[in-house]
């Protein structure tokens, strides 16, 4: 449910970035999760009467966690830390829901089952939100999903402590951690696989850039594009719709280009000329007008700039690294099999 929500919540925050200014859109996220917060606090204090100075520790533990990670991960932009926030509610609540229902367990697995079963969530959502216009959905969102996580098992542990807890993991509990920890695994690494796996496009006489595509799959869709948006052009782009990654990656050398330094900027520019056209040349979404620089600019640029080979775009906006998939997939494969059976005999020996 929660994963199949994110492209409504996209709608939701348009909806109110729209119609509050910057100012109240953050205050009013800011005092949702002051009372999401204070509700929690309130509800431990009404419900925790024994070991009270242990159970509390923990409800410290968790907010102190929670505050430090959102310090550490805050970006310059207030609207979008806001936004990062409520993860903190959703998944902490997600980890209270799961550790509920592993909770007769009774040993270890009642920690790490919720988070696992968590992460595989939080993965979910943001794997969504990759495919969907004007929506994130990156590894750092991930571990957010994965902090606000930790901080409502703590909460969970506090509330309701385990009753008849057994520190040894029982055989069956090892068999269910190995296939959930396998499981995991493989969904994060085709995660990791088609968001963050990219290649190296690299244009001999001004440089290199990282991609989703190789050289030949870009000149294949710029010619594609081309075609396409003379008719219909990504002006008016639907939330409810698929993201068009060659789109995306296009408007990122647009707005590097936009911000940098005379040389980068350069060749930025030479990338788009080279492998982005459809994006200079027709409207979109982010500009109706197309995105090519006036002649006579380019041509003073062409005066006071010299090409280099060596350059590295650093236009992504959110990290694509460059390995080999068969060596990736293989080490992912060797892993999902240690999760899978280690666990399982480390079990058995401990019989």
């Amino acid at each position: 449910m929660i994963v199949l929500w994110s492209p409504f919540m996209g709608q939701l925050q348009s909806f109110l970035r729209r119609s509050l200014s910057t100012r109240n859109y953050v205050l009013l996220f800011g005092v949702g999760l002051l009372v999401a917060v204070g509700v929690a606090i309130l509800i431990a204090f009404v419900r925790i009467r024994e070991r009270r100075l242990q159970r509390f520790a923990l409800l410290l533990v968790a907010l102190v966690f929670g505050g430090v990670y959102m310090w550490w991960t805050a970006t310059p932009y207030a609207e979008v830390n806001a936004v990062e926030r409520v993860h903190f509610v959703e998944y902490g609540l997600i980890a209270f829901l799961f550790y509920r229902a592993w909770r007769r367990a009774g040993d270890w697995s009642i920690v790490i089952l919720p988070l696992l079963a968590g992460f595989t969530v939080g993965t979910f959502d943001e794997w969504l939100q990759w495919f969907i216009p004007f929506r994130v959905g990156e590894a750092h969102d991930v571990f957010i999903n994965l902090a606000a996580l930790v901080c409502g098992l703590l909460f969970a542990l506090a509330l309701l402590p385990p009753a008849n807890f057994k520190a040894r993991l029982q055989p069956a509990s090892w068999r269910r951690l190995g296939a959930a920890a396998a499981l995991v695994w493989l969904v994060f690494a085709g995660f990791i696989s088609q968001v963050h796996l990219g290649r190296m496009v690299i244009a001999a006489d001004f440089g290199r850039f990282r991609s989703h595509y190789t050289e030949d799959e870009l000149n294949a869709l710029q010619g594609q594009r081309a075609v396409l948006w003379r008719t219909k052009p990504p002006i008016g782009i639907k939330r409810l719709s698929r993201e068009d990654q060659y789109l995306d990656e296009g408007l990122w050398h647009v707005r590097r280009r936009n911000t940098a330094e005379v040389d980068e900027a350069w060749h930025e520019n030479l990338i788009l000329e080279r492998f982005f056209v459809p994006v200079l040349d027709l409207p979109t979404y982010a500009s109706p007008n197309g995105n090519r620089w006036p002649q006579e600019q380019r041509d003073n640029l062409a005066k006071q700039v010299v090409n280099d080979a060596s350059f590295i775009s650093t236009a992504e906006s959110y990290p694509i690294v460059v390995w080999p998939r068969p060596a990736f997939w293989s080490v992912v494969a060797l892993m999902a099999c240690v999760f899978a059976i280690g666990p399982m005999i480390f079990g058995r020996w401990r019989q």
